[in-house]
């Protein structure tokens, strides 16, 4: 006969969109002491899919090496969006001027690791492995959940996006779903009619219901099952709340965001922040920068959705004052070659850059741009370990221990600290 934990357990294993763990992970036992609900850091990662081009994204205008390497697609110092005398922004990412002029961006310049793949496949599985050996088999951000304290006993990490979870978020040890926010939410408990399903709900509440003779951490997971339940039902709200126009759906300039565009997911983010669910970690994605040819257009299209997506996600969340708490990482698995090809785009290179939002930044550029006159087999030296990145926010903003996540020691960066 199964205990109560075990059918709570196995019962919620079989959910379409929840992965919980068989044993009591370390991370519940901490929940109970974390910080006030609704106080504490959330960090968004936004995968840029495709490999994004780093150098017409960070633009050199200055260097005269770098119109004679994009003799097509090179942007003058008229077009850029001007970060310094030497550097300045694609032209498609001008909301994120009014971030710069905040100090609240920073362009990291530079970001890469040792030997760097080519193959999508590959690198992207480095970073979101945050392993460059190919040994580890889960995500930084699942390695993370151990160490994430979460008030409200909710769910600690959720994906937004019609693909199943990424390799960044495999391996947590509880608390990791992945929703679809344009296709109807529900949780899948089993059995088929409605009045059945009521009834497998309420059978799993009466037994989420802690003995009196149970111990404190028994009562607190019995607890949490209960919260999940309860959070899931409240996501199915927000979820149709945001399908049915109720979410933020015009850029800082007004135009209308697509169905299934970026800056609608991170809306819909922004509404779950404002309503308090206690996710600690956010992570969604936007393909299509694999851009090989006619590239120009396309490329400035695609930042422009990745600029006016994510200040206008920073614009809703500053009209209740939840800015303050959250951080937003880029990134794409790497960079492209710096001598554009025969078809008016570019093929897939190395060292790039990111981006790091929000405030209490030190805003600006992050390092150097890279050298265009010292290059590795025609691509961009890298200068920042992208580990670098991740333990600056794991450690700084989000309270883990970033060596026991990456397996290793890793420099923080002043510039991303909290100021």
């Amino acid at each position: 006969m199964l205990s109560r934990r075990q059918f709570l357990t196995r019962s919620l294993q079989g959910a379409s969109l929840l992965t919980l763990s068989s044993a009591v992970p370390q991370f519940i036992a901490r929940t109970a002491m974390a910080a006030e609900p609704g106080k504490d850091n959330i960090l968004v990662v936004v995968e840029m899919n495709g490999g994004n081009d780093g150098l017409n994204t960070v633009i050199p205008y200055a260097d005269e090496l770098y119109p004679k390497f994009r003799s097509t697609l090179r942007q003058t110092k008229n077009e850029v969006i001007k970060i310094n005398d030497h550097i300045g922004l694609n032209s498609g990412m001008r909301s994120f001027d009014r971030l710069l002029q905040r100090g609240e961006l920073a362009v990291v310049q530079g970001v890469g690791y040792p030997n760097p793949e080519r193959s999508h496949f590959e690198s992207m599985d480095v970073w979101q492995s945050a392993d460059p050996q190919h040994k580890a088999t889960t995500g930084w951000i699942g390695r993370s959940v151990n160490e994430l304290h979460n008030a409200t006993g909710g769910i600690p990490v959720m994906h937004i996006g019609p693909t199943r979870l990424p390799l960044a978020l495999q391996g947590a040890t509880g608390g990791a779903i992945s929703i679809n926010n344009q296709m109807p939410y529900r949780l899948e408990l089993g059995g088929g009619e409605p009045d059945r399903l009521k009834a497998r709900r309420k059978l799993l509440e009466d037994l989420a219901q802690p003995a009196k003779d149970d111990a404190s951490l028994a009562n607190f997971v019995y607890r949490r099952e209960v919260q999940t339940l309860t959070t899931l039902d409240r996501l199915q709200e927000v979820l149709k709340g945001a399908n049915t126009g109720q979410a933020n759906n015009f850029g800082p300039d007004g135009r209308p965001f697509g169905p299934n565009a970026l800056p609608q997911r991170l809306q819909l983010i922004a509404q779950l922040i404002q309503k308090g669910f206690g996710t600690r970690v956010f992570y969604v994605m936007r393909d299509g920068f694999d851009t090989h040819s006619e590239q120009a257009a396309s490329h400035r299209n695609l930042l422009a959705e990745v600029a006016d997506g994510v200040t206008s996600f920073f614009e809703t969340l500053r009209q209740t004052g939840h800015d303050k708490r959250v951080r937003l990482m880029t990134f794409s698995e790497f960079g492209r070659r710096v001598q554009e090809n025969g078809s008016k785009g570019t093929d897939h290179g190395a060292g790039s850059c990111l981006f790091v939002a929000g405030p209490g930044l030190k805003g600006g550029a992050v390092g150097e741009h890279p050298s265009l006159s010292d290059l590795d087999a025609g691509d961009l030296k890298y200068h920042t370990d992208f580990r670098r990145v991740y333990a600056t926010l794991l450690d700084n903003w989000l309270g883990c221990d970033s060596q026991s996540v990456l397996g290793g020691k890793f420099e923080h960066l002043d510039a991303l600290k909290k100021s």
